[in-house]
This record gives C-alpha cells, sequence and structure tokens, in this order.
C-alpha cells in the first residue's frame, strides 16, 4: 500500500498574499518524480493556468538540494533520489473568486487545483494536509471552515486533514479565518454555515432555517424513500463583499460570494430580492451535489485536468440545475408561486434579448463553454447563448411536455431521479468510480426515463435553435404569458452601457439596433447627445427627451478620436415577458402538481 502524500500549507505574511507549500513524496519514482498542477477547475469550464501562481519552487531530498526541470507549462520532474523528496514552494494568492485562491489579513481561501501540486504516479495514495495558522497575534481568532475529514486536527481547527485520494483532495476548498459560523441538520446530515467578512445584524438563524428546507427537500428529491444524502457532512462557505455573486461547487460543499447587502437582517422579516437570487444561488450549488458532482457526462468520468474536456451535455448539468434552484424555493414555500413567476419571467426575457440564441444552440453552447461562455466578448450577445439560462427554460419546456404527454404520470423529476440511479449513487460510494452520462444516448434517456416523446423537442431547442414554446406550454399549468410591447414605446438606443470612471461606455451594441446602423461600436465612450453632455450613468435621462423615429446626433470618443454619428432612435422590439398565475380551477390543479 502507498504511503500518504503529505502537504503542509501556511503563510509567513499573508498581507503579501503568498501561501507557503510543501508536498513530500517517501518513496518518489526511481526515474525522477513527477509535479504538475491542474489547469482548469471542474464546474468552471476554462482554462486558468493556475501553475502561472507558483514561485519560488525548490527540492531537496536527505537534506540536500534535488536538480528539478519545468516539462511544460505546468508540469515539473525532480532528479532521481531514493530517499523522501519534498517540494517547497509559493503560491501568490490573490484572486477573489471561488475558483482559485486569495490571501490577505482579513482571511484565506484556497481551492486544491490552485494549491497543491499532484505526484505523479501517487493519485490514489492517501493525501494528507497539514494546515497551519499564520504566526502572529492577529490571527489567535483564524478557524479552518472545510469539509476535508480531520485527521489529527479538531473540527475548525488547524492540524492534518486527510482525503483519499488527489481527486478528493482537491474538491474540498478551504476558508480561512474569523468567520461567523452556525450548523443545522438535514434528515440527520450535519450542514455548516460559514460567512467570511463583516455582516451587521445578520440573521443566521433565518439563513439556517431557509437552507435547511432546501435541503431536506433536494435530499428526499433524489432518495425519497431512504432519505440518504450523498455526503456525511456538508459546508456552505460565503464570502460577503460590497459586490458579487458567484458559486462553485463540490461534492461535499460549496464556495458562494455574494453582497452582504443580500443576507438577511435580523428583525426584517421582509424577503429581498438579493436575499432570494443568494437563495437560489445556494439551491443551484446544492442541487450540484447530484447532478454534475455524481451524475456527470461521460467525459468527466475521470476528470482530464490537463486539458479541456468536450461535452455537450452543459444544458443538462447546469440548465437542468438553474431550473430546479428556483423551483425548490417555491416548492419548500420559502418563496411564493408569484415570486417565482416574477424570477421565470425574467429568465424568459433575458433569453429573447439576445440575439445569439437564434445561432447557437444550447448543445453547441455547451461543446464551445472552453472558448465562447467564459470567454465573453463585446460580442457574445449578438453570438452565443447561455446553457444556464436557455438550458434552463429546456428543463421547463422537457418537464411541461413530459407532464403533458403522459397526463401528469411521469416528470422531470423521474428523469432526474433516473439518472441518479443508473449513473450517480454509486459514484464516491466506498472510492469506486460511477458511470458517466454517454453523449450519443442522451435522447435515448430523456424519452424512456420520461416516457415521452421527445424528438422533435430535442431537435428544436436542444440540437436546434427554436426558442423553447412557453406560450404553448405554460397556459395548460395554469400559467398566462404575457409578451406583449408596452402600449406607449420608448426610444432605444440599442446598447449595453456601463460606467468607465466619469464616462459612460457601450460594453456591447446589439445587432440591428439603432447604435449599430449608425456605427457606433463597442468600447466607444459616449460624449453628448445634440450638444448635451451624457452622465457616466448614461444617456437615458436625455433620451426621454425624445420620441420614437427622431434622429439624434451622438459625440463619443473611438480611443482618442472624437467622432460623430447620426442614430435613428427605434422602439424597443425586444419582448418584456409577463408571467401570471391563472385562476381556472383546473390549471390551478395542474399547477400546484408542477410546483408542489
Amino acid at each position: 500500500m502507498a504511503t500518504p502524500i503529505r502537504y503542509t500549507i501556511t503563510s509567513n505574511d499573508p498581507a503579501s498574499h503568498v501561501y507557503d507549500v510543501t508536498v513530500t513524496v517517501d518513496k518518489p519514482a526511481a526515474d525522477g518524480q513527477v509535479f504538475s498542477l491542474p489547469a482548469w477547475i471542474p464546474g468552471s469550464y476554462m482554462i486558468r493556468e493556475f501553475a502561472k501562481n507558483i514561485v519560488r519552487l525548490r527540492a531537496e531530498s536527505g537534506g540536500k538540494k534535488v536538480s528539478i526541470r519545468k516539462i511544460d507549462k505546468h508540469t515539473w520532474q525532480a532528479a532521481a533520489c531514493a530517499a523522501p523528496l519534498t517540494l517547497s514552494y509559493q503560491v501568490y494568492a490573490w484572486d477573489l473568486s471561488v475558483r482559485t485562491a486569495h490571501l490577505d489579513q482579513t482571511h484565506g481561501f484556497f481551492n486544491g487545483t490552485s494549491v497543491f501540486l499532484a505526484a505523479h504516479g501517487f493519485e490514489q495514495a492517501q493525501h494528507v494536509v497539514d494546515i497551519r495558522r499564520p504566526e502572529g497575534e492577529a490571527f489567535k481568532r483564524w478557524r479552518v471552515a472545510t469539509a476535508m475529514p480531520e485527521l489529527k486536527a479538531k473540527r475548525y481547527g488547524f492540524g492534518t486533514y486527510a482525503a483519499r485520494n488527489y481527486d478528493e483532495l482537491i474538491d474540498h476548498p478551504v476558508e480561512l479565518g474569523d468567520f461567523a459560523l452556525a450548523s443545522f441538520k438535514a434528515h440527520g446530515v450535519p450542514h455548516d454555515v460559514v460567512i467570511t467578512g463583516q455582516v451587521p445584524n445578520l440573521d443566521m438563524p433565518r439563513l439556517c432555517d431557509d437552507l435547511k428546507k432546501i435541503c431536506e427537500a433536494q435530499i428526499a428529491f433524489f432518495e425519497p424513500k431512504s432519505k440518504r444524502a450523498p455526503m456525511s457532512r456538508y459546508v456552505f462557505m460565503t464570502l460577503a463583499v460590497g459586490d458579487g455573486y458567484g458559486g462553485l461547487e463540490h461534492r461535499a460543499s460549496t464556495a458562494l460570494i455574494c453582497a452582504r447587502a443580500d443576507l438577511p437582517v435580523k428583525g426584517r422579516p421582509e424577503q429581498t430580492e438579493g436575499y432570494r437570487t443568494y437563495l437560489g444561488l445556494c439551491s443551484h450549488e446544492y442541487f450540484h451535489t447530484w447532478n454534475v458532482k455524481r451524475i456527470k457526462p461521460a467525459v468527466f468520468a475521470p476528470y482530464d485536468l490537463r486539458q479541456e474536456n468536450y461535452t455537450s451535455l452543459l444544458w443538462l448539468f447546469e440548465g437542468f440545475t438553474s431550473y430546479y434552484d428556483d423551483l425548490f424555493l417555491v416548492r419548500t414555500g420559502v418563496i411564493d408561486t408569484d415570486a417565482y413567476l416574477d424570477m421565470l419571467s425574467k429568465t424568459v426575457t433575458g433569453v429573447l434579448r439576445g440575439s445569439g440564441r437564434k445561432k447557437q444552440s444550447v448543445a453547441e453552447s455547451s461543446f464551445d463553454a472552453w472558448v465562447k461562455y467564459y470567454r465573453q466578448d463585446e460580442n457574445a450577445p449578438n453570438a452565443i447563448v447561455s446553457y444556464y439560462t436557455k438550458g434552463s427554460l429546456v428543463a421547463l419546456g422537457l418537464d411541461l411536455t413530459i407532464r403533458q404527454q403522459t397526463r401528469g404520470r411521469r416528470t422531470l423529476d423521474d428523469v432526474m431521479r433516473g439518472l441518479w440511479n443508473r449513473f450517480g449513487r454509486d459514484f464516491y460510494e466506498g472510492g469506486a468510480r460511477g458511470q458517466g452520462v454517454p453523449e450519443d444516448e442522451i435522447l435515448v434517456l430523456l424519452e424512456e426515463l420520461g416516457g415521452a416523446d421527445l424528438k422533435r423537442f430535442f431537435e428544436r431547442c436542444i440540437k436546434g435553435t427554436e426558442d423553447v414554446p412557453m406560450a404553448d406550454l405554460l397556459p395548460g399549468f395554469g400559467v398566462s404569458y404575457d409578451d406583449a410591447l408596452p402600449k406607449e414605446a420608448k426610444p432605444w438606443l440599442g446598447a449595453r452601457i456601463v460606467k468607465d470612471g466619469g464616462d459612460a461606455k457601450l460594453a456591447s451594441v446589439y445587432e440591428g439596433s439603432p447604435a449599430a446602423q449608425a456605427g457606433l461600436s463597442a468600447g466607444d465612450k459616449l460624449v453628448a447627445l445634440d450638444g448635451l453632455r451624457v452622465p457616466a450613468s448614461g444617456p437615458d435621462g436625455l433620451l426621454a427627451r425624445y420620441r420614437v423615429n427622431d434622429a439624434v446626433r451622438v459625440h463619443a470618443f473611438r480611443r482618442d478620436e472624437l467622432m460623430e454619428f447620426v442614430v435613428r432612435l427605434k422602439a424597443d422590439v425586444a419582448p418584456k415577458v409577463k408571467l401570471s398565475a391563472l385562476g381556472k380551477p383546473a390549471a390551478v390543479r395542474q399547477r400546484e402538481a408542477w410546483l408542489k
């Protein structure tokens, strides 16, 4: 049996944003031990070159320096040695995101993909990590939050933690700091809620109560009889900042970023839009515990973290998860039906606004995620479609189509449970690997598990670029679909505008819009409309004095050259969809069966 691969991680100076890391291999490869760092992190489909942040790497064995050479951008090989081999290196950590690593005097956070070099040939050995507290009085109150099992450390304490293999090691992010902490149990499984950052009057009991409802509902969704969760403990880790949003799933935890204003306040029972959004994010990442962490595309079983892993199924794994995240909020009573339909209205409106949906299918969007969705430029709204948002509408369309064809005997819930039973349940049981979902059999699986004829929908809305027929499907389930344009059309420039210092900059120009027809381009900075200065917040206030079909003289800087354009204003033709609950008894019963 292979001896454990041993790591230490600490920081001698958190203000320098540098982690000090060592990795020791007791019996290195006879021809020279090879080490490498992943090029990407599961759940975020972009090559990120984490190795670029490694500095000052050195190797030693038996107290003597060992030469080490770099083979490629993220791989090193040490010279042959007989005694235990230790690599010491530093990792620069100054990316305030859920994907990489961050460190300063206020907190530390890291994903294993950013800090732990893999010892080739020993990936299936036990991996032990000694997480050490930075020295100094300022860090005496720091604790450790992670779902990684403790070895000799106490819960939330510094010390040694252990993972069964390298794959598990890098799937347990770690938060360090003086964080707020609370716990609850969902069907007997402990769940920790960790909030880092200053959040005055945080209503932690309310947050835990809402999360408990969501977690218990999702556990029972996949295992209605046993109500058995696929993990023995779960950790929600949230960094609260002034303005931010994001999440990344892991097998027994999630790393989140939110605006502190989105978190609930003691003594204020009203539910804000920000809090609903945050709960939806928590619900989304928690649903990933099943859908993508265990039920996953065949190409992800196992991951190849050295290069892109292409799949055309992200619409299923991210899109379906985006459908169920808010659905569980209404099913558990955390939000009401009207709030859910309002959130769904915004999703439909957002998808219909982008002309890229007519050029790229969600299957193509999934496959091209590495080079398009995660590398969006100013033309993205005109060229791509989101497998998250349109994928969620695909899931809704499939759900309602299955319910309609089978008269309620089958639903998308049955499809998800069927995928769990076949492809997910055994994925991490006893360290065994499960079988991934095959790309070329997904339609067969959907039809078999859903008991419906889905080929036409699949060809048109998933492989094709047609819109999901919401207006046809929703009324049968007690929801009206209104996409009428406003009676009083407002003049529309046709661009997304952002504040850039003291300027209003065109971030994107929509194709066919008045701005595009006049020759304005992304990156242009608006100066004036008909001689009146455009404020940094944008031209909306000025445009309100014009009517549709008016011609407006626009001055803008492109690079450092002042240019003049004549824009013929049009009405905003993109629909703003409004979904509302219908009151007919038969429709109400169908809606309740869907949303309850």
